[in-house]
């Protein structure tokens, strides 16, 4: 398949599995269960998987979802372009139902992530980006939405001029010391920082658009996180970084740890 033939697939996936979480957000029992890792998972990321599963498998590309049974590393070490998807990032913003949770979808090409959708399925909120091509964002994008109206009706990224306030973005359910010593070190360099606290890969996304000058992340978080947003972030000339602001970020590794970064 041509590229824009597997951002369609990748647009179609994320709104219907956005639809399928829509569905059980509007009930009170999620079903919700504790995996290996600690981490709560419901019937919403779930359902969300098997949609995207379903709608993706005829591209002929691997699939590693958060949800789905993990390749062992000495066989998808060998995949040089396949699918990362996480169904629902943000899990606990789910179960907190603030609405800040999101369909994460990207492509990965020789550990490189270099395409990505981002879609919040109570906000309507949608991303779409590639890197040196460019970065959209719609609002309520129909089910036979396609990346050839994603370039002609969405906003291009950068949407926002920077504010007079140096605008940092942190998590909402996981703000931990290291960050907030890292937040103290950037109000020693800026007039004024304004902190916004969101969840899930929408950070990521407030980079992109503008609304945020920065999103330090000092914890644990997987690739499938932060897959997609990094897309985004490339097509308007940002980046996930190392701490040290010069390694980017890569995939596909052994244990599917990021390591802390900085998106901006």
């Amino acid at each position: 398949m041509e590229l824009h033939q597997l951002l369609d697939k990748a647009i179609t996936a994320t709104l219907l599995a956005g639809q399928k979480i829509r569905k059980v957000y509007a009930y009170s029992h999620f079903d919700i269960e504790v995996k290996d890792d600690l981490t709560p998972v419901t019937k919403a990321d779930r359902l969300a998987h098997q949609e995207i599963m379903n709608e993706l498998e005829c591209t002929g590309l691997n699939i590693l979802s958060e949800e789905g049974d993990q390749t062992d590393y000495s066989v998808r070490k060998n995949w040089d372009l396949f699918w990362m998807v996480d169904p629902l990032d943000g899990t606990k913003e789910f179960i907190k139902r603030n609405d800040e949770f999101t369909v994460n979808i990207a492509l990965i090409r020789n550990n490189r992530s270099v395409a990505g959708v981002i879609y919040a399925p109570v906000t309507g909120e949608f991303y779409l980006g590639i890197p040196d091509l460019g970065a959209w964002k719609f609002i309520n994008p129909p089910l036979d939405f396609t990346f050839q109206n994603m370039q002609d009706l969405g906003v291009k990224l950068p949407e926002l001029k920077p504010a007079a306030e140096y605008t940092v973005a942190v998590s909402r359910s996981h703000l931990n010391h290291s960050t907030e010593k890292y937040i103290d070190e950037l109000k020693e360099k800026h007039a004024s920082v304004e902190i916004i606290k969101k969840g899930s890969s929408l950070k990521i996304a407030m980079v992109a658009e503008g609304s945020a000058n920065i999103y330090p992340k000092f914890g644990q978080t997987m690739e499938w996180d932060t897959a997609a947003g990094h897309a985004i972030a490339k097509a308007v000339g940002k980046n996930i970084f190392l701490p040290d602001l010069k390694t980017e970020l890569t995939y596909n590794k052994e244990n599917l740890r990021n390591p802390h970064f900085i998106v901006i």
